[in-house]
């Protein structure tokens, strides 16, 4: 039987260069890619900065994954391999924001829409996969509809963010500076790139880490040796790096802000610090540090924790009525190959007894439509109860009954 199977490398378990080195070229290429393989009958990508998913129809999915893991060489530490309902799970969760570096965030449910209409347009998906995907966005609407899921900051880098935001009003006028891309310079970047700041710039000490998460998120990158002469342009500077000595002196401070009028505000939220703390001394700049957002972000966390239970619970539900779905669609096509033998062997008796009536006297069309309707009640009548017999089974994925039916009628179908 034909089930959706996925692969995933994700920022759980990969980093942004594993991420961007594990699946090379864009969506379409490896769509196609993807399709062009043996018995793979639907497929599907999903590429994000965190994430390259991979999701296919086959009745050999695991096989057939673990085959295109082999031949792009990416390492099996970072997969994730999830079979149907796994894989229906992990789409309900990831529309609802649970998967996201960023819990409910809001940008994934435009990107799986866009998944949709690439694969769409490539010809590659069919009932299985828009099915799932429609399903998932539909949830992950609700989601949003129902909890308050993506309204407060949980983590200390999207906090930090809400703190810019509250001090200074409105960052789409402000230019901001992020130093570190890890993963929390990277949440800091995604929750800074929702306020739409005039500029976002990102800087690291390896500049091929800094490049990467810019160039993923279509900012800015700038070399290490550059970033005290940006001080000067910054109104915003927010520091995570894991450094363990300061990489910002008071006497950075004090040049960046020679001949400037503007204020510059500075958010220190590295263990141990990034910024010397007599830096908060030099007139017109305000420092923050990570002790002030710990406070905030836990009681958010706590808040979340709330919604997520609820969000879980909707979760449950939506993933039994998906289930039934597939199920339903099961005993659907078995039934209807099976009605599709029926009548075609009732087409042809059906002729056989008009020919042989016809030799002996003229049929009109009364006798014929007599034939017919007998014809079909006799079909539907003695399919009547193994129809609901088989409705039964494939909503109880009673497996041994399908396969008898498939024995006994001749059928074509693994299960």
């Amino acid at each position: 039987m034909s089930e959706i199977a996925s692969m995933l490398v994700t920022h759980r378990k990969a980093s942004i260069d594993e991420i961007e080195r594990a699946w090379h070229g864009d969506v379409p290429t490896l769509l196609k890619w993807v399709a062009s393989q043996d018995r793979v009958e639907e497929c599907a990508v999903l590429k994000t900065c965190n994430r390259v998913e991979i999701y296919i129809v086959s009745q050999r999915g695991e096989k057939v994954l673990f085959d295109l893991a082999k031949k792009a060489r990416i390492s099996s530490r970072i997969i994730d391999f999830h079979d149907h309902n796994e894989s229906l799970l992990h789409l309900l969760r990831l529309a609802s924001g649970l998967e996201s570096m960023i819990i409910g965030e809001d940008q994934i449910l435009g990107q799986m829409k866009e998944l949709m209409q690439m694969a769409s347009k490539a010809g590659t998906t069919g009932w299985m996969l828009d099915t799932a995907f429609k399903k998932a966005i539909a949830v992950g609407k609700r989601v949003r509809k129902e909890t308050s899921i993506n309204e407060r900051s949980v983590s200390v880098g999207s906090a930090a963010v809400d703190l810019a935001e509250e001090i200074l009003g409105d960052l789409k006028d402000k230019s901001v500076l992020v130093i570190g891309a890890g993963e929390t310079g990277e949440l800091i970047s995604r929750a800074l790139l929702a306020r739409s700041p005039a500029s976002l710039a990102v800087t690291n000490r390896t500049l091929s880490s800094a490049e990467c998460l810019a160039g993923c998120l279509g900012v800015e990158a700038v070399p290490f040796e550059e970033m005290k002469e940006r001080l000067r342009a910054a109104d915003v500077v927010i520091s995570a790096t894991a450094a363990p000595h300061y990489i910002l002196l008071r006497e950075d401070i004090e040049n960046a802000m020679q001949g400037r009028q503007n204020k510059l505000l500075i958010i220190d939220i590295a263990n141990p610090r990034d910024v010397d703390e007599a830096a908060g001394e030099v007139a017109g700049v305000e420092l923050h540090n990570i002790d002030s957002l710990k406070n905030i972000s836990n009681e958010n966390i706590m808040q979340r924790m709330q919604e997520a239970k609820r969000v879980e619970e909707i979760i449950a539900e939506e993933m039994g009525l998906l289930l039934a779905k597939y199920k339903r669609k099961q005993a659907e096509d078995l039934l209807a190959r099976l009605y599709s033998q029926a009548q075609e062997i009732k087409d042809q008796e059906v002729r056989r007894a008009m020919n042989k009536l016809s030799a002996r006297h003229t049929l009109g069309e009364i006798e014929q439509k007599v034939l017919q309707d007998m014809s079909h009640s006799i079909v539907n009548k003695l399919f009547s109860e193994p129809t609901k017999a088989l409705k039964r089974a494939a909503e109880e994925e009673d497996t041994a009954v399908l396969k008898a039916a498939c024995d006994l009628f001749h059928l074509v179908e693994d299960l």
